[in-house]
């Protein structure tokens, strides 16, 4: 690792007032995989899209292999030889896996195609890089991990030399993710250099050579994988020390969540499932196994078809979202642009959506608008938003805030069950630690919640018992301390569901 193959130099970028890159420096060389670290707005994104043509910088200078890269050109990278693969996937699925792979290689006037010279190429790659596929197969027909193969592979037939990871691991198990880190460990010792951009500190640490770190805009940090830790990152991406979570044993209440033999229209599958108060219970799975369909179901969205579901002892089975609300159960959804918020409206719209028919809101039938504006500001101030005024429509707050205002309208509501969807997903290390603290605490209270989240490490950090979602049925929770992120991610890939049973083996 001598050769330096990217070169950036001094790269600035401003929006307005705000500076996203500020003379930002650094190299990647020859058969190097380097990481790319920092919180939200830290200004990764820029800098990739500088780097690969679809931003222009302000100032500052880009070489690639001793040459200058064009500034706002994304034909001149590829061609440079840079490649990025994205964390969500770009595959059409109704075509096969070499139709994706040539599509846009060829050109539109061509009378043939070149598919038996495409296919022997790609099988070549397949076979180098160990990136084992079928190329007659449709892309609806692979796996998660089989579909990034495809993409990687699509990257490689563009004869890539620098390769751009995004989130790479996102969707994948951790045996996926083993496989994956397997197939960048071939690419580097075959010349290819990656960045590998992640906000996951053990992959990065595991996996990388060098690291660089991101904050507001500047890179704080520089430093190699060696002898650096898990705590020292954290500390350098946010700027002060940070907290792990900490679960104190406690004793369980009542049941609170009920769920038996329960199949639904958009996924469950004779789930059952149980939740005490007092209780984080993880659910673990691959996006796509009934997750949402299980969010769906409790919170009143869609009902069972058959099988019995019972919250706080009462038959839940056809709660309205309405009722979900009043009857003190609060939902951190999956999605908080599409489900948790309504961009264009204000901070205090937004927090009293689901309660503006109570009394403290409610006078003679009409709003009060000075008592939900109060309201506001107390979830602004007490749950850390940065926003300037009550009246500030969300779509201007940063992910992460909008996060810390959708925990703060949940939270404000005392509930008795928290149904927490990808909580900490797409959040920087300080958010992230934010939003754990929090449901811990209401833990500690006496609430009940069920976590729903791809992250493992997520999950073994806050549960008290872990399950598994596979194709809408879920496993037997087991204790957190009687389980390994192996043993999940094998269950996360079917090991110990059968196809007609409803429960893990």
């Amino acid at each position: 690792m001598t050769d330096t193959v990217l070169s950036l130099d001094r790269i600035s970028k401003r929006f307005g007032a705000l500076i996203a890159n500020d003379a930002i420096s650094f190299d990647l060389k020859q058969g190097e995989i380097v990481a790319l670290l920092g919180e939200n707005g830290a200004g990764k994104t820029t800098l990739m899209n500088i780097l690969f043509g679809h931003y222009v910088a302000d100032d500052g200078s880009i070489s690639v292999f001793g040459k200058s890269l064009p500034p706002g050109q994304p034909r001149a990278a590829i061609q440079a030889g840079i490649g990025m693969v994205h964390q969500h996937f770009t595959l059409a699925d109704n075509l096969t896996v070499l139709d994706n792979i040539m599509l846009g290689t060829e050109k539109p006037w061509r009378l043939s195609s070149r598919k038996s010279e495409a296919r022997q190429r790609l099988t070549k790659l397949a076979q180098d890089f160990g990136l084992a596929i079928e190329p007659d197969k449709t892309v609806a027909e692979l796996s998660v991990g089989e579909r990034q193969r495809v993409e990687i592979l699509k990257v490689l037939y563009r004869e890539a030399r620098i390769l751009i990871l995004d989130e790479p691991t996102a969707v994948l198990t951790p045996q996926e993710s083993q496989s994956l880190f397997a197939t960048l460990k071939k690419l580097t010792a075959q010349g290819l250099s990656i960045i590998f951009i992640s906000h996951k500190l053990n992959e990065v640490l595991s996996v990388s050579d060098r690291i660089f770190v991101l904050r507001a805009g500047r890179l704080v940090a520089e430093r190699p994988t060696k002898g650096t830790t898990r705590k020292e990152l954290a500390e350098l991406m946010v700027g002060r020390p940070i907290a792990e979570p900490k679960i104190e044993p406690q004793p369980h209440g009542d049941i609170h969540v009920e769920i038996r033999a329960v199949t639904t229209a958009d996924g469950l599958d004779h789930a059952d499932l149980t939740l005490h108060g007092g209780e984080i219970l993880g659910l673990a799975g691959v996006s796509g196994n009934g997750q949402t369909a299980l969010a769906n179901l409790l919170s009143g969205l869609s009902p069972p078809k058959s099988g019995t579901l019972h919250i706080f002892g009462e038959d839940a089975a056809r709660w309205t979202p309405d009722l979900v609300t009043r009857k003190r159960i609060a939902r951190i959804p999956e999605d908080r642009h599409a489900e948790g918020l309504v961009a264009d409206m204000s901070v205090t719209e937004n927090v009293i959506a689901e309660i503006y028919r109570e009394p403290r809101f409610n006078k003679r039938g009409f709003l009060d608008w000075r008592a939900a504006e109060g309201f506001a500001e107390e979830i602004i101030k007490g749950f850390d938003v940065k926003c300037p005024s009550p009246t500030t429509r969300v779509r201007l707050l940063s992910g992460g805030n909008m996060q810390k205002l959708i925990l703060g309208r949940t939270l404000s509501l005392a509930p008795r069950f928290i149904l927490a969807c990808q909580p900490a997903r797409g959040l920087d290390i300080g958010a992230v630690s934010y939003v754990h603290e929090r449901l811990i605490q209401a833990r500690k209270s006496g609430a009940s919640v069920l976590l729903i989240s791809d992250d493992l490490d997520e999950i073994l950090a806050l549960a008290d018992r872990v399950a598994v979602i596979y194709r809408g049925r879920i496993s037997e929770p087991l204790p957190r301390q009687q389980v390994t992120i192996q043993e999940l991610g094998l269950m996360m890939a079917g090991h110990g569901f059968s196809e007609g049973d409803a429960h893990a083996a």
